[in-house]
């Protein structure tokens, strides 16, 4: 081996050298490991959250008379939704429950005769309506008359996520006082029950504009 080969084979076994070489192996597994990981990493948006479709069924109304059950001598008749069940209530005399099976909801209704305590039963009525007040966004109320029937009320649209999204009363004045109220047999959503409120509040106006006492 000549002088000059075996220089630069000393040269290529030094210390400094090696080093020199190792600081480069060790630079490109550096420059891998990071591109590795950061081409796995993603900005990801998360997905809205959904809810389930709820579609209404079909509506027919019947007179309440007309109802394929024991109730007979009721002090009033609307028009009833063919989607809803009867539900006579044991508790009060002429006290019922409309139960929608299709939607699992309720509408409770009762019914109380005027004795001098108008002022009382109407009072107990915005009772239960402002019992959702801290949960409502907001209670507009619309008030309903009905003269040739001697039907007076008031319904209530509770907005937000009540218990309760639509509630009524009408009276008489002198002998008679009814109240309902709608209720779904489930945590309530306003944006996920939606569809149900808005037919239940349908089938409820039906009721205030066919209600008549007997």
């Amino acid at each position: 081996m000549n002088k000059e080969n075996r220089e630069n084979s000393y040269l290529c076994l030094s210390p400094t050298n090696n080093c020199n070489r190792f600081s480069g192996v060790f630079a490109v597994y550096l420059c891998l490991f990071f591109i590795f990981f950061t081409a796995c990493t993603k900005n990801t948006t998360p997905k809205p959250y959904g809810y389930y479709r709820i579609t209404p069924p079909d509506t027919a109304y019947i007179p309440f008379d007309n109802y394929q059950s024991p109730i007979t001598n009721y002090p009033y008749s609307f028009a009833l939704s063919t989607n809803a069940v009867v539900q006579p209530r044991t508790d009060e005399p002429y006290w019922i429950n409309l139960y929608y099976p299709a939607l699992n909801a309720t509408i409770h209704c009762s019914y109380k005769p005027v004795q001098n305590n108008l002022r009382e039963l109407t009072n107990d009525a915005l009772e239960f309506v402002y019992r959702n007040a801290s949960f409502a966004s907001a209670i507009p109320e619309s008030e309903y008359s009905h003269p040739e029937a001697h039907v007076y009320g008031v319904l209530f649209d509770l907005e937000g996520n009540t218990a309760s999204s639509c509630q009524f009363f009408v009276t008489d004045s002198t002998r008679h006082f009814f109240r309902a109220s709608v209720y779904c047999n489930c945590p309530p959503n306003a944006d996920s029950l939606a569809p149900v409120y808005n037919y239940l509040r349908t089938d409820i106006i039906r009721m205030v504009e066919s209600f008549e006492w007997k």
